[in-house]
């Protein structure tokens, strides 16, 4: 995949496209949403016990996902992460191709810049395409989705691949819905309830 293709995709808005993927949520699947703005279109796109939220740590979705998809091999996990905070973590990526976990379906939202703090540009804006980085480093399911259409249809795909899938897609600079509870303990244990391994207290 090349950068010019990266930004010839369709540019999408993150609530919308997280809202899509809820709705194909049917089998009690984790899904661990990064920092800021991809955690409130998560929690406004619909809560569930089995959603972890980010709070504060730039680039950890990707490997905390990792984890339960390794923990738990018969639950489809799904990690949201945007593209300032991957920069952060880049090295994830090659840890996951070489796990490879079959129930790992990641998806990078790309808006080009740190929205949280002022919407300075993402070095990755302008000379990287994180797609073409995620193959490179063994991650061969990795694509651009063109569309709304073509997302959801990648999605789809990744529950059936027989290994993890990552999907990139460029999103709008609108700022998140809603917000999450800023109580750690709180989204650890409920999330931890939420996969069966922690009883409530």
């Amino acid at each position: 995949m090349s950068t010019a293709l990266a930004r010839n995709t369709k540019v999408m808005n993150r609530f919308d496209l997280t809202s899509r993927l809820v709705a194909k949520l049917k089998n009690e699947e984790a899904v661990v949403g990064g920092i800021g703005n991809t955690n409130f279109d998560l929690w406004a796109a619909g809560h569930r016990q089995q959603n972890f939220y980010m709070l504060g740590s730039m680039g950890l979705a990707f490997p905390i996902a990792l984890g339960v998809a390794l923990a738990q091999p018969q639950r489809r996990v799904f990690a949201l992460e945007g593209d300032g905070s991957l920069l952060m973590q880049l090295g994830c990526l090659s840890t996951i191709a070489t796990l490879a976990p079959k129930n790992l379906t990641m998806v990078i939202m790309d808006n080009g810049i740190y929205q949280i703090t002022g919407a300075q540009p993402t070095p990755a804006a302008a000379s990287a395409d994180l797609i073409a980085i995620a193959l490179a480093s063994g991650l061969a399911n990795s694509a651009w989705a063109a569309d709304e259409e073509d997302f959801e249809r990648l999605i789809e795909q990744s529950l059936v691949a027989d290994g993890p899938t990552l999907i990139g897609v460029r999103i709008d600079d609108k700022p998140g819905t809603g917000s999450t509870p800023r109580d750690p303990v709180q989204i650890r244990e409920r999330f931890m309830q939420g996969l069966g391994v922690r009883q409530p207290l």
